[in-house]
């Protein structure tokens, strides 16, 4: 597939972003919290590859709530929440040779090693899995997450002991805190018997319940809420890592591999280490050649830095680890009919255009449907209904497509609607955006629904037993249909429905009660406003403590927007960037710029909105919020390094400063706290000592972090 060209100004960009981070942020929940994928594995690399590149190319404009800050997606649902103890990363993917050779150099400058000094790695099949953690304590299984979103997953302990694969305690010798890690997996050949089981288990083949895949049906064996079920499932297990030790059994990665395999936990049979990039490149086609004869799907190769000091030093980036590399496998192809092209409409008016496609088989799944993204791809793809088409699939249900067969440049283009297809109303698309969207906001049926799911979601008002099926069906019939609404149910409404009984329908009433006062954070995402994700809610939050303070900031920047007269010379797209740079100096909140400020803005600006939430806070309340801060020697301070440091790269003194709270800056000023210099700092140095900022040499600051450490 031919790549997009990137934007050409901030304004495109900063819409991409946006676009991108609630997309991946969608992808991301389907995935991790409900084991329900809409799209391919390359099709959602597709779209991270996206979202780094923009952000390489327009650093001044990523965004707090960034795709490459997070890692899967909050858990949800009836299994109990807990920390881990240290944070289950996720992996950056390479997709060409040249990209891991690009790994291997970078871990050489972070290191500053010679060229003579190899970096061995160990290579392992990426199994496509549920990453799950297990904790011992003194050799005896005690405590069982899933990854979870990273920070916090959901507590299998009981479900995990079913697993035959999992020992109950360590074979031999132990520390007395080890926490394995790994992947809960469904062999090939057992999905397929459980799947004819339940075949035969049901009344009739319509009312079957068939999983999609192997990983499917391993999450949802896992995450039962009754361990005697995940007992019938033939789930299997297969360690990579580690989490929490008191005690390393070795000093590399394969060490310690070979430790746990030692301890009894099932380890790879392929894992190998690997001197340097031509032998991991080789270890990675001799895997890729027997992938499908292998028992369980594999999706890539996986590659680590073997020398644990070295990936100590090498540390992490917001979601990933610098000494760790996914190394996928191309996609799966296949060719199908496009049957017709269909139009869904999102919680923000997203026209978004769907494939429906005559059944075929692509990597052991059948597939039917394949998003087309936008106009854009219609157009670039030619595609219309009866179209042969080729489909590519990484592992999961719905795949992309990437070829038109039938494509005919003489026929006119497949008409994108102009109306929407939900209320009718007229389809826009603003300067700068790919998107079209639905101008019917609140009238429109499909935005209303979604504004409501998206409103009593877990991380905005968190309303217990309101879930897509009740708001629908209250919604259909009409005991709501605002925000405010849900606050005006009674037990008596509830008791006269089908299914509602007197403790469901008190249950349902005392978590609506209970969200009364949400926090200002939560209120504010809430409200489903274009670009102000839970980040940004937060940051805004942060900012302003409270709902007086925040509008009456919003009432100051609708005035500002007001008293910017249009300019005739200017373009759409130069005025409208003038005014969100005047609102984003009004908003002033960190993180948070032009377009999002703009969005802000134009959303109390429309009367409709205004009047939703008007009516909301007859029923609620926003608290305000007081934020506590992390203290330490250096947090909140800005640093400078200077000179030649002898023992760190200065990205590493960097990822120091930042993991201390500290801000690092690339110019001395006034504003500048503490100065590091090492040998041959010159200009810096001396503006320091001429403002009076303290100064302290490399083995000071590695002291400083030592202690801080």
């Amino acid at each position: 597939m031919t790549k997009a060209p990137l934007p050409t100004t901030d304004l495109q960009a900063a819409a991409e972003l946006e676009s991108l981070s609630q997309t991946i942020a969608h992808h991301n929940r389907l995935y991790h919290t409900d084991d329900a994928p809409e799209i391919s594995d390359a099709d959602y690399d597709a779209l991270v590859r996206r979202n780094a590149a923009l952000e390489a190319a327009f650093p001044h404009l990523v965004r707090a709530d960034s795709p490459s800050r997070r890692v899967g997606a909050a858990p949800a649902g009836h299994l109990a929440k807990v920390a881990h103890a240290r944070p289950m990363m996720s992996l950056d993917n390479a997709f060409a040779d040249d990209e891991v050779a690009e790994f291997v150099a970078r871990v050489r400058r972070y290191l500053k090693l010679a060229e003579d000094v190899p970096v061995t790695l160990t290579a392992e099949p990426k199994i496509d899995g549920l990453s799950c953690s297990l904790r011992y304590e003194r050799g005896h299984l005690v405590q069982a997450l899933t990854r979870g979103d990273g920070t916090t997953g959901e507590d299998v302990t009981a479900n995990v002991r079913t697993i035959a694969d999992i020992p109950a305690t360590f074979h031999g010798d132990a520390p007395d805190i080890f926490e394995v890690r790994g992947e809960v997996y469904m062999a090939k050949a057992d999905f397929a018997a459980l799947n004819a089981r339940l075949l035969a288990e049901a009344d009739s083949p319509e009312k079957a319940r068939q999983f999609a895949n192997p990983r499917n049906a391993a999450a949802g064996s896992l995450r039962q809420k009754d361990a005697a079920v995940t007992a019938t499932r033939p789930l299997r297990f297969l360690a990579h890592g580690w989490g929490e030790v008191s005690a390393m059994p070795a000093d590399t990665q394969g060490g310690v591999v070979a430790a746990i395999r030692a301890w009894g936990f099932p380890v790879a049979d392929d894992f190998a280490r690997c001197e340097g990039v031509d032998d991991a490149l080789a270890r990675y086609r001799m895997i890729e050649a027997k992938r499908a004869d292998l028992p369980f799907d594999i999706d890539g190769v996986v590659y680590k830095v073997d020398r644990l000091d070295w990936q100590q030093r090498l540390g992490q980036v917001a979601r990933a680890p610098r000494w760790a590399l996914a190394h996928k496998f191309p996609a799966e192809r296949a060719q199908t009919t496009l049957n017709a092209i269909d139009i869904q409409v999102g919680r923000t008016g997203k026209l978004t255009p769907v494939a429906r496609l005559e059944p075929v088989t692509v990597g052991g799944v059948v597939v039917t449907n394949a998003t087309l993204h936008n106009a854009d791809e219609v157009g670039r793809l030619g595609v219309h209904p009866g179209d042969r088409v080729v489909l590519q699939r990484a592992g999961d249900v719905i795949p992309q497509i990437v070829e038109n067969l039938s494509r005919d440049d003489a026929r006119a283009p497949w008409p994108f609607p102009t109306h929407c297809p939900e209320c009718g109303s007229a389809a826009e698309r603003a300067p700068g955006e790919v998107d079209w969207r639905c101008s019917g906001g609140l009238v429109c049926p499909a935005q209303r629904v979604e504004r409501l799911r998206h409103f009593v979601s877990r991380h905005a008002l968190d309303i217990d037993g309101m879930g897509i099926t009740t708001i629908e069906a209250f919604f259909r019939d009409g005991l709501i249909q605002t925000p405010a609404d849900i606050f005006r149910l009674t037990e008596d409404v509830l008791l006269g429905r089908e299914r509602w009984a007197e403790v469901s329908a008190r249950n349902l009433i005392a978590a609506i009660d209970a969200r009364r006062a949400p926090p200002l954070d939560r209120f504010l995402f809430a409200l489903g406003i274009r670009h102000v994700g839970e980040v940004t809610a937060r940051d805004l939050a942060r900012r302003w403590t409270s709902w007086a303070a925040l509008t009456d900031m919003i009432a100051r920047a609708l005035s500002e927007r007001d008293s910017i007269p249009p300019a005739l010379a200017e373009s759409d797209d130069k005025h409208l960037a003038r005014v969100a740079k005047a609102l984003a100096a009004v908003v002033d909140t960190k993180q948070v710029g032009p377009e999002v400020a703009l969005a802000l803005v134009d959303f109390f600006a429309e009367p409709h909105n205004r009047q939703a939430v008007q009516d909301l806070l007859t029923q609620v309340t926003p608290a305000d919020i007081v934020w506590q801060t992390r203290t330490s020697d250096v947090s909140g301070k800005t640093l400078v390094f200077t000179g030649t440091l002898e023992t760190l790269s200065r990205d590493e003194a960097k990822a120091q400063a930042e993991a201390l709270g500290a801000r690092v800056s690339g110019s001395v000023s006034a504003k500048t706290d503490l100065v590091i210099a090492g040998p041959g700092a010159g200009s810096k140095l001396k503006k320091a000592s001429d403002l009076g900022i303290k100064v302290i040499d490399e083995a000071e600051w590695n002291a400083l972090v030592a202690a801080t450490g």
